[in-house]
Formats: structure tokens, C-alpha cells, sequence
């Protein structure tokens, strides 16, 4: 199995001698599971509970003494525990609410003991009355792969040095597009990225792509609490992948009689599970960026290869030299919201927006905003010349910056700009194989 770049993460949580227990979010398939057990080889000891299964989830109910419940684990497993560190990976943990509510007595009865727990569908329940155990944990978020992931899952590792670092030579621009081409089309789900680095064959992922749709379809009743949310989000799975990149209207979404707080709560309830994520605009182009939640959102899921599958669009891309001339565009937005969405993770930034301009009459709207340091940063995906970005001209306008970004198909270059009403600015021109470390190149040039 390849090697996830949040492995890292998890080894400086180790190394700290006030770790707390550390929750892993994410969607279900994103590798949580198989992350933790290749980590768990650096410890002595390793106690590994499923709370979806019965026996495992009852141990919670036989205690309020975590050392109590590790010498039950124990005894259960027919663990016997050698001398050195010992990782505690409580999976699937939303299903026992007192485990999360224990969490806290973990870190303060036994700090010697490292604990992470994960759960597709722990932000459930923050709706309920769960003592969340606030200032006692830790959080990571795994996302499906990234694409410098994917070169190293796929044996390009020199293509994923020089892509992390914007270190790639400018001769080998178009090897380095044919290469996030392949990964816009195949997406970053960890089976389906294993798949094809050990067979290289884009038809045996079919029936993988199938399965997790179907998994995902089949959890419905996991998510929703009401049978009417049930039937929403059922309806927003069947009908809701082609409008990946795409603005939306939440009441009567996908032709449906739904009305719009009915869809909005279905969303959040799949949001909660990180299957998908709207994406609502900003007004201003100062920051601090205030989500407009009032205006129509974008929707992104959580992975571009199931959307091609799921959409029907995967003929269409593997005739495409150029990702922008697919769906009008929109899958480049997906992808290039996939690759924020890790840098935002990273970077503590908890929503993607967009910007629109706060003027009755106007259309300007940039895909993207990136915000480094305190200036708010546009950012473009298109092709074409600079006379065509009028968008990002009317935000520069608007804004104290003088950088903006054009992710786009072309090498690496910097122009300068001028707008119609005369204010002068950069303009990145980053290929889309640089998205990953946009702060890299965005702190270089400051």
C-alpha cells in the first residue's frame, strides 16, 4: 500500500510528549482504517476496536474506567502487552456516543497511552447531546487522494518531489498535464488509486467506482435521522454528481418538489460525513472572508473520479488533451476544489468560497478565493488570454492586493496586468499540477 502524506502528521502527534487522543475525520473509503494499521507498526503494542461490532461496542457499557476498559480489550483480544508504546485505534467510534464522552479520561488517566479514533459520521453527533470532550483532543481530517499522492502511489516519485516543491523542469510541463489528466479522470479513492498503480487498467476500476456508490447509497439510513432526509439524500445521490462545479438552487434540486430548507438539511447531514461540500460565495475582497449563506452555493464532492463515473463523463475526458474543455469546465473545478480542499486542511482553513461581486446588475464572479496572510487572492480556472479574465480584473479593482491566479493548462509564468480602470497587478499563471503548493509559490513572490 502507498504511503498517504498525512503518515507525517501522524508521526509528529506521536512525538509529542503531551499528545492528546487524536480524532481522524473523514469520508468512509478515503483509507482511515488502513492508515492507522500501517502506522500502528511503529508501536510495541496495538489494540484495534470496531465499534460496529456488538461485542467490541460492549465493553464501553461495562466500565467508566479506561483502565478498566484497556484491561477488558485486552483480556478479549488476547492481547498481552510487551514492554514499550501502545496505540489504541477505536474505529467506526460515533457508534458508541460514551466512548467519545471517554476520550477526555483517556488523556487525563493514561497520557502515556495513544488513542485515535475515527468516524465517517462523528460530526453527526454534534447534534446530540454528547459530552464532546472540547480541549482533550486532537483533530486530523484524511481527504481521497491528492494528486502528488497519486504520483507517488503510481511509482512517479521524481514528478512528485519536483510538483510539491515547484521545482519541475519546464520541458517536462506536458508529461506533468497527461499525468494530472489520468488523475482527474481516475480521482483519488485509495482503492481505486491502488488499482491502477498495480494493473493500469482504467475498465477494472469500474466495478470499484460502483461499490462505493453503492456503499455510500446503502448508508443513507446511518445519516439521516427522518425517512424524509433519507429520501432526499437518496435523490441528491441519483441526481446530484452532474452538477459537480456547478452553482445550484437548493429548493426543488434535481427537478424534485423538496423545498429548500428540506435540501439544505440534507446536505449538511452529507456535508457531516464529508461526502460533499457547498461552496458559498463572498462579497467583499477583504478579509475576514464571511461566507454568504443567503446566495445560491457551489457543490463540490469529495472526489472527481466518482463524479466522472457517477456523471456518465469519462469518454468525454479521455478525449480531452485539455481538462477546461470538459462539461464546460466544470470537472476542472472539481478537481481544483479537491486539491484546495487538502491545502485548506492543512492550513486550518475550515471552508472553501467563492467570490461574487456585491452589485445589483453585475455577473462578475471568480471561481475561487485563497486567502494568504491577510489579503484575500483570487483565483481563476480558464484558459485563454488576459483580456478575457474580467472577473478577476473587476475583484482586483476592488481589491488592496496586487496578486491574482489563473489555474490553467499553460506553463508556469507571472504576467503583468492592468485593468481597464487602470490598477496594476500579477497575474500567476499556475498549471494545474502547481495547485498543491499554491502558499509555496504565493509566499515567494510576495
Amino acid at each position: 500500500m502507498f504511503q498517504r502524506n498525512i503518515y507525517r502528521k501522524l508521526q509528529d502527534w506521536a512525538g509529542n510528549c503531551n499528545h492528546k487522543p487524536l480524532i481522524l475525520r473523514g469520508a468512509r473509503q478515503v483509507g482511515k482504517t488502513t492508515l492507522v494499521n500501517e502506522f500502528s507498526k511503529e508501536f510495541e503494542n496495538y489494540i484495534h476496536l470496531n465499534l460496529e461490532r456488538e461485542n467490541e461496542a460492549r465493553i464501553f457499557e461495562l466500565s467508566d474506567s479506561v483502565e478498566e476498559i484497556i484491561q477488558l480489550c485486552c483480556f478479549q483480544k488476547k492481547i498481552i502487552l510487551k514492554e514499550g508504546r501502545t496505540l489504541l485505534f477505536i474505529d467506526e467510534i460515533q457508534n458508541v456516543p460514551k466512548a467519545v464522552a471517554l476520550l477526555r479520561y483517556f488523556y487525563e488517566d493514561m497520557p502515556n497511552l495513544f488513542v485515535i479514533a475515527a468516524g465517517s459520521r462523528l460530526q453527526s453527533l454534534l447534534k446530540e447531546r454528547i459530552s464532546f470532550p472540547v480541549g482533550r483532543v486532537e483533530y486530523l481530517q484524511l481527504a481521497p487522494c491528492s494528486f502528488s499522492e497519486f504520483l507517488g502511489a503510481i511509482g512517479d516519485t521524481q514528478y512528485k518531489k519536483a510538483v510539491e516543491t515547484a521545482t519541475l523542469p519546464p520541458l517536462l510541463h506536458a508529461e506533468a498535464i497527461k499525468r494530472f489528466n489520468l488523475y482527474t479522470l481516475i480521482g483519488g479513492m485509495p482503492e481505486v488509486v491502488a488499482n491502477y498503480a498495480e494493473n493500469k487498467d482504467l475498465m477494472r476500476l469500474q466495478p470499484i467506482y460502483n461499490t462505493l456508490l453503492m456503499g455510500y447509497d446503502e448508508d443513507v439510513e446511518k445519516y439521516a435521522p427522518t425517512q424524509l432526509q433519507t429520501q432526499i439524500i437518496r435523490h441528491i445521490l441519483k441526481t446530484g454528481w452532474n452538477k459537480a462545479g456547478q452553482t445550484i438552487k437548493l429548493g426543488n434540486f434535481g427537478d424534485s418538489n423538496y423545498n429548500s430548507k428540506e435540501v439544505r438539511e440534507a446536505f449538511n447531514i452529507m456535508e457531516k460525513a464529508f461526502l460533499l461540500e457547498l461552496v458559498y460565495p463572498v462579497t467583499s475582497v477583504r478579509t475576514p472572508a464571511t461566507s454568504a449563506f443567503k446566495r445560491a452555493p457551489k457543490l463540490m464532492w469529495l472526489d472527481t473520479g466518482l463524479v466522472n463515473f457517477a456523471a456518465n463523463i469519462q469518454t468525454e475526458l479521455i478525449g480531452n488533451k485539455d481538462i477546461i474543455d470538459t462539461w464546460l469546465g466544470a470537472i476542472a473545478e472539481q478537481v481544483i476544489a479537491q486539491e484546495l480542499k487538502v491545502l485548506s486542511n492543512d492550513h486550518y482553513i475550515q471552508h472553501l468560497n467563492f467570490w461574487v461581486r456585491d452589485k445589483q446588475g453585475s455577473n462578475a464572479e471568480v471561481d475561487f478565493i485563497w486567502q494568504q496572510g491577510t489579503t484575500l487572492i483570487p483565483i481563476e480556472v480558464k484558459a485563454g488570454h488576459n483580456a478575457h479574465l474580467r472577473s478577476i480584473q473587476s475583484f482586483m479593482d476592488l481589491s488592496p492586493g496586487n496578486i491574482a491566479v489563473r489555474v490553467w493548462s499553460g506553463p508556469y509564468s507571472i504576467d503583468r496586468v492592468t485593468t481597464p480602470k487602470g490598477k496594476d497587478f500579477r497575474l500567476v499563471n499556475l498549471p494545474f499540477y502547481y495547485v498543491n503548493c499554491l502558499p509555496l509559490i504565493l509566499q515567494s513572490i510576495v
